[in-house]
């Protein structure tokens, strides 16, 4: 696909050109914008409540997508306003750095509580990518060792050094070499595990519970507690990323609960901060953080300005309130298996669907060849790049048209990721089934597919790729 200069985007106004979709092109990514054309996307989203997101044009969407797991508790929670509308009505002391902060250790107090023990010492940032470097820094200062051990087809954010952990090459290959030694393992291997850590050279193991943007992949059931176990034997802390599967997306508040053991550092985001304000926090126990940062000529070497600062430690600390006293968690858990088990029986015998997974409300729809259909027995190679490379967005595109928002995996584009906010209802769930039914039905072979894409780039090249 040609590509248009970066220039003529930017100053291409033609008519129905949005102007926030202009100023974007100029002022912040105009290759963003491009795509957002080409994939369908050319709609400005302007307003959102609970499940529900509107455009610019009062069109309503169904939110499958929340904010990649950022908008667990819905958007715009009616709660979390009020909460927020206090805070800033009584001129509260946001960054407070010359001592301690009553809002950041009523957060800290509250998540303990929410965790199993050790877990009870806390670093507060603003996103993922920073709780994972927090941790990284963690193992490092509490270890003495300066390498990482991370799984293939993880994700853990794209800040320079949570890319030495990234398992995408193509978002880790401009930046390399990258900080630090780091080593790829198989995800759910404990074979190759223990094999790595034998070296005794790794300060941490980053991991997920379930690898959303990996393609909503569980390791095998009691991995992650055996690779605790292969960790502590040779002296490497276990670092668990739950920014994504954590306060409830997988049906339980922690992803690793299932598992009934306890990571020796836990990152948290996303949905910690109710859709509204960045946190991000990393959790440990007191005798790694002592061996860290115990001593007065260390205890500042980890630190952020807004870090902790009073309107995102608010807004966690309501989230978790509302989590607990609308009982989300085990929402999540009924749901998702309600959704589970609707696409799988809607989709049973779709010859391009090979796998639907999941667990709680994170599901993903695999796309690609199947025993059905002689082209998917002679070629399915080929199957499996079309799916790769177009079906997965494709079908992003005609569920939007539809009024549902979802996208695919972001390492896997053949794997479709459903995660609506844990407020959603049973009505809503199977009107999600109802529609990824109705839109998988449309594409039974390829041959449409390439049909409908090839005119779709087509028109976008005609309009000189128009938003």
């Amino acid at each position: 696909m040609s590509s248009p200069n970066e220039g003529s985007v930017a100053k291409r106004e033609p008519r129905g050109f949005h102007p926030v979709a202009e100023k974007h092109a100029r002022h912040i990514n105009p290759q963003f914008i491009k795509l957002l054309g080409v994939l369908g996307y050319g709609r400005i989203f302007s307003k959102a409540l609970d499940v529900w997101v509107w455009d610019s044009e009062g069109r309503r969407y169904l939110d499958c997508l929340a904010g990649f797991g950022s908008v667990n508790i819905g958007h715009n929670h009616p709660r979390l306003i009020q909460k927020l509308q206090t805070l800033l009505s009584e001129n509260a002391f946001h960054f407070c750095h010359i001592g301690p902060s009553a809002h950041a250790v009523d957060l800290a107090e509250a998540l303990a509580a929410h965790l199993a023990a050790p877990l009870e010492i806390t670093l507060f940032s603003n996103s993922g990518a920073e709780a994972v470097e927090a941790g990284l820094k963690l193992a490092c200062a509490a270890t003495g060792r300066r390498e990482f051990l991370f799984c293939e087809g993880g994700f853990h954010g794209t800040n320079l050094g949570a890319l030495a952990v990234m398992g995408a090459h193509r978002m880790r290959k401009p930046f390399e070499p990258l900080l630090a030694a780091s080593l790829s393992v198989p995800y759910g291997n404990l074979e190759e595990l223990e094999k790595a850590l034998r070296k005794r050279t790794f300060s941490a193991f980053v991991v997920e519970p379930i690898q959303a943007e990996g393609g909503i992949v569980a390791p095998p059931l009691g991995y992650l507690k055996e690779a605790q176990a292969l960790c502590r034997r040779y002296g490497t802390l276990l670092l668990l990323d739950e920014i994504q599967t954590g306060l409830g997306r997988t049906g339980t508040l922690w992803g690793y609960e299932s598992e009934r053991f306890v990571p020796d550092i836990i990152a948290i985001a996303k949905a910690l901060s109710g859709g509204i304000a960045p946190i991000a926090a990393t959790v440990t126990s007191r005798e790694v953080h002592a061996k860290a940062y115990g001593s007065v000529d260390r205890f500042d070497l980890h630190s952020s300005t807004f870090a902790g600062n009073a309107l995102g430690t608010t807004a966690a600390l309501e989230t978790l309130k509302i989590l607990d006293e609308e009982d989300l968690c085990a929402k999540s858990a009924s749901l998702g298996a309600r959704l589970l088990d609707g696409l799988r029986h809607q989709l049973s015998h779709h010859p391009l669907v090979k796998e639907v997974r999941g667990r709680g409300l994170l599901v993903g729809i695999e796309l690609g060849p199947t025993d059905d259909g002689w082209l998917n027995r002679l070629a399915p190679g080929l199957i499996d790049q079309i799916s790769e490379k177009i079906f997965g967005q494709w079908i992003a595109y005609k569920l939007l048209e539809k009024g549902v928002i979802c996208q695919p995996a972001s390492h896997r584009w053949n794997v479709i990721r459903l995660e609506p906010p844990l407020t959603i209802s049973e009505t809503e769930i199977d009107h999600i089934v109802r529609t990824v039914g109705e839109v998988m039905e449309e594409y039974r072979d390829v041959n449409r597919l390439l049909r409908d894409v090839s005119g779709r780039v087509f028109r976008q090249w005609r309009d000189g790729w128009i938003f």
